[in-house]
C-alpha cells in the first residue's frame, strides 16, 4: 500500500486500479460526522478509495497531540468506516535509555487495541516506529528491531486467541534504507516495512521493495 497526501488520493487510486497496490490515508478523525472543519472521517476516506489508514503516526503524536487514547478512538473509527488501521507505536530515546521501552510500547499497543474483537485485532497492521531512529539516520539494528517485534507478538499471544498473533502484520518503520532493508526484513517477526523518507526517491524505494 501507498499513503499519499489527502489531495492526491483520488488520482493515486485511479492510477493503481488493476494493480495489487492499495491506498492508505495518513490520518482520520474519530467522529463519523459533525462540525469538524478541516477533518476527514473514515467514511469519506473509504468513499475516496482508501483501504487502509495510518493511526498514531509518530509525527501525529509529536506535533498534533495524538495520545494512546485518541489512537484507540481512531482505530475503532477506522473499522466503523470500513478501513483497516495501520497502528503506529514506538518509544523515544530517553525511554529506551531508561530501560522502559517495552513497557511504553506494550502500553501503546494494548491501549490502541482496547475494545476490539479478536477478529478485528487479527486484521490490524502494527508499525513499530522507534522514534529515536526516524529521520536521524540511526536505525535500530536487526537484532534490536526483532527483539521488539517479538515482544509485541508475545503481547498478542498473551491477550488473544493463538490465531491472532500469527495473522497480525508487524512492520518496522525507523529509517528503512536500501542497505539495511534485507537484514531487517529477514528477521522472523518483522513482516514488512513502513517506509517514510526513502520512499520519496524512486530508486531507493524500488531497492527496498526488491529487498523485500
Amino acid at each position: 500500500a501507498v499513503s499519499p497526501t489527502y489531495l492526491t488520493i483520488p488520482a493515486v487510486v485511479t492510477r493503481l486500479k488493476q494493480t495489487n497496490i492499495l491506498v492508505a490515508a495518513q490520518n482520520l478523525h474519530p467522529a463519523q460526522s459533525g462540525a469538524f472543519t478541516g477533518e476527514l472521517s473514515s467514511e469519506m476516506l473509504r468513499s475516496a478509495g482508501c483501504s487502509y489508514v495510518l493511526v498514531g503516526h509518530s509525527e501525529r503524536r509529536q506535533y498534533f497531540g495524538d495520545t494512546d487514547e485518541s489512537v484507540n478512538e481512531r482505530t475503532h473509527a477506522a473499522f466503523r468506516g470500513g478501513l483497516l488501521p495501520i497502528i503506529c507505536i514506538g518509544e523515544h530515546l530517553a525511554q529506551r535509555q531508561a530501560g522502559v521501552a517495552e513497557q511504553v510500547v506494550g502500553n501503546q499497543l494494548r491501549t490502541a487495541l482496547n475494545g476490539l474483537s479478536p477478529d478485528q485485532v487479527a486484521a490490524v497492521t502494527i508499525a513499530y516506529e522507534p522514534v529515536w531512529a526516524i529521520g536521524t539516520g540511526v536505525t535500530a539494528s536487526p537484532e534490536q528491531a526483532q527483539e521488539m517485534h517479538r515482544f509485541l507478538r508475545s503481547c498478542l499471544e498473551q491477550d488473544y486467541p493463538a490465531y491472532v498473533a500469527k495473522q497480525v502484520r508487524i512492520q518496522y518503520g525507523g529509517s528503512v534504507k536500501p542497505h539495511n532493508a534485507a537484514a531487517l526484513l529477514s528477521q522472523p517477526d518483522i513482516d514488512g516495512a513502513l517506509v517514510g523518507g526513502a520512499s520519496l526517491k524512486a530508486e531507493s524505494f524500488a531497492a527496498i521493495i526488491n529487498a523485500a
